[in-house]
């Protein structure tokens, strides 16, 4: 009875039970057998046993770190990288600590990829670094039986020295700007000028009446007083008129 009871209790601890998101890799005698779970599963006693493997997506922080630039720059860059395991037993048999694995990797790959590209590439094209830096780690980590899911740059640090000169760069160039759009519109104000000009040289006219549209835009201020000149022509006609009318009188 007491045998039996024993023999009882050694079956049912064989008795796993795996949530949804785990997988036990068995190992049968120090060799790989199979990958069970979820839910419930039974082990041989005292000739099997696993290894515990979490299959949901994990975060990893890349501590910052000082690197230079291919344009021999110095920045401080960090970043955060996602991740699963796609094959426990590869993450098991593959590779020691694979979380300290890829930790590692993704520290060297970044410093590698910072190294590959100028600063103004680091500041303005994070997106296709990171895809970079994603593929350099997938690659890496593949045998492995990880997949990256996603990596992101953070942060990107640089001297406060370079900043000043930066800063300095961009006013130049909005300085350049606006000196471009001033000239531009200065070009076009003169080339109204001269349209005006020529139109007023092919008909005497129009300056008279741009003369008198002036005489009255002045005269609908208030308290001013208006000294108007008026054409030698005009002068010219008004004393022959006069001089025709005395003669008349005579």
């Amino acid at each position: 009875m007491t045998s039996t009871l024993i023999f009882a209790l050694i079956l049912l601890s064989g008795f796993r039970i795996a949530n949804e998101y785990v997988r036990g890799v068995v190992f049968r005698l120090g060799r790989y057998r199979c990958i069970k779970g979820p839910g419930l599963y039974w082990l041989v006693p005292l000739i099997e046993w696993q290894t515990r493997i979490d299959i949901r997506t994990r975060t990893v922080t890349v501590e910052r770190q000082e690197t230079i630039t291919k344009d021999s720059v110095t920045v401080k860059v960090d970043a955060v990288l996602w991740y699963r395991i796609v094959d426990p037993a590869k993450a098991v048999i593959a590779v020691e600590n694979y979380a300290v694995a890829v930790h590692q990797i993704a520290l060297t790959s970044l410093r590698n990829i910072i190294g590959q590209h100028v600063l103004d590439e680091v500041l303005k094209s994070r997106d296709s670094i990171n895809r970079a830096l994603k593929g350099i780690v997938d690659g890496a980590t593949e045998a492995w039986g990880i997949q990256i899911e996603m990596v992101e740059m953070k942060d990107v640090e640089i001297p406060e020295a370079m900043q000043r000169a930066m800063a300095r760069e961009a006013e130049a160039v909005r300085e350049k700007r606006a000196r471009i759009i001033k000239a531009e519109a200065e070009q076009e104000a003169s080339l109204k000028l001269s349209d005006g000009a020529r139109q007023i040289a092919e008909n005497p006219i129009a300056l008279e009446l741009r003369r008198m549209q002036m005489i009255a835009e002045v005269g609908a201020e208030q308290n001013t007083t208006t000294i108007v000149l008026l054409p030698s022509d005009f002068v010219n006609l008004a004393r022959e008129f006069a001089g025709a009318l005395a003669r008349k009188a005579d």
